[in-house]
């Protein structure tokens, strides 16, 4: 940072200024040093080290030149801080505690709504999304007496899943199903209570701005609508399939809508948590801006490629078009079927046909 000449210039005048003040008290010549003197450490005395200072900083420092104090430049830091933290757009009030709080729930919600996909996907892969054939908003208990499961055994047998798919199944296989199918909701009931108790504590302690309640309301109205999508789709499974030789599923448009809507929930939720952890900066900060736009290039598509192949998941597992073709990197003996646009519409090709749905995943 500076000249190497300048601190040699400086040292050398220190020295020669420490060895005029000693010998001019002991009434000698100055001489060099040499290993019989005393080190130079016993010649800081106050006024020698006043000299030493004034020294440096005459070479160090230009004329003219006044350094701030170190006080004033960090009460400049400060203040402009707090004028950078008052431009963001903060969405929970109350302080920082508030902002911890709230953001340590929304991340905690947003894993149960992830929770609740993967509890799902385990529902749909043992079968058990139909166990239940009937469904009321606020839960029931389950059964516990053996007279209780007989009940719920025998309106499981009245359903097209028993006749044609697990027709002679026992009575302790029904309650494997009927277990996760009771956990699977329950679990969802349990995250609409957990949302809802920290919510409205916040609401009652101010910690919520306009802004943040009217994003949290209407995730939470989402939530529990899930309830109802989620039915209406089990409700599509427990209809008589249209022909004698298809097995009963629920309807993929309604499978597909039920996934979106958990998906919507958790990006929503997850979003909200990373806006209040780390506020949006004010519109004026040119820096921001463009960091966000180089960002959003980027995330836009990705995001839209991720949201594609989750939707088109749903239509897989909605239609079983996983058991078309179990061949890769071929389906079948051929690159690409030839019956991917059999059915009229052609839209329809897209969302029923199962070697059009396969292929596009």
């Amino acid at each position: 940072m500076f000249g190497r000449g300048a601190v040699w210039s400086v040292l050398r005048r220190s020295k020669e200024a420490c060895g005029c003040r000693n010998h001019y008290l002991r009434g000698t010549t100055p001489t060099p040093f040499s290993s019989s003197t005393q080190p130079p450490f016993k010649f800081l005395t106050p006024p020698v080290a006043a000299h030493y200072f004034h020294a440096f900083r005459s070479h160090l420092l230009p004329k003219g030149h006044h350094h701030a104090s170190p006080m004033r430049n960090f009460s400049k830091m400060v203040s402009a801080g707090a004028e950078h933290k008052e431009g963001l757009k903060l969405l929970v009030s109350g302080g920082s505690r508030a902002q911890k709080m709230v953001g340590i729930w929304l991340f905690g919600s947003a894993a149960w709504v992830f929770s609740m996909v993967v509890l799902g996907g385990l529902t749909r892969l043992t079968r058990s999304g139909l166990s239940m054939t009937d469904w009321k908003f606020t839960g029931t208990l389950p059964p516990f007496s053996d007279e209780e499961w007989l009940q719920e055994f025998d309106k499981y047998k009245e359903s097209p899943e028993y006749k044609r798919v697990n027709r002679g199944m026992k009575i302790e296989e029904f309650k494997f199903i009927y277990w996760m199918e009771y956990a699977h909701r329950m679990w969802g009931r349990a995250l609409g209570v957990m949302f809802a108790l920290p919510y409205s504590y916040f609401l009652h302690k101010g910690y919520i701005t306009l802004r943040l309640g009217l994003r949290l309301s209407a995730l939470f109205a989402l939530g529990a609508g899930q309830g109802l999508i989620g039915w209406w789709m089990v409700k599509s499974g427990l209809e008589e399939p249209p022909s004698e030789y298809s097995q009963p599923r629920v309807s993929p448009y309604r499978l597909a809508a039920h996934l979106t809507s958990a998906f919507a929930i958790y990006c929503g939720l997850f979003w909200t948590a990373l806006s209040v952890v780390m506020p949006e900066p004010p519109a004026e900060s040119l820096t921001w801006v463009r960091g966000a736009a180089k960002v959003r290039r980027l995330a836009l598509p990705i995001s839209v490629l991720v949201g594609l192949t989750a939707v088109s998941g749903a239509f897989v597992a909605g239609n079983d078009a996983g058991h078309a073709f179990n061949t890769f990197p071929k389906m079948g003996d051929t690159w690409i079927p030839e019956d991917i646009f059999e059915m009229k519409p052609l839209i329809r090709n897209f969302f029923e046909n199962t070697s059009t749905v396969q292929l596009q995943l």
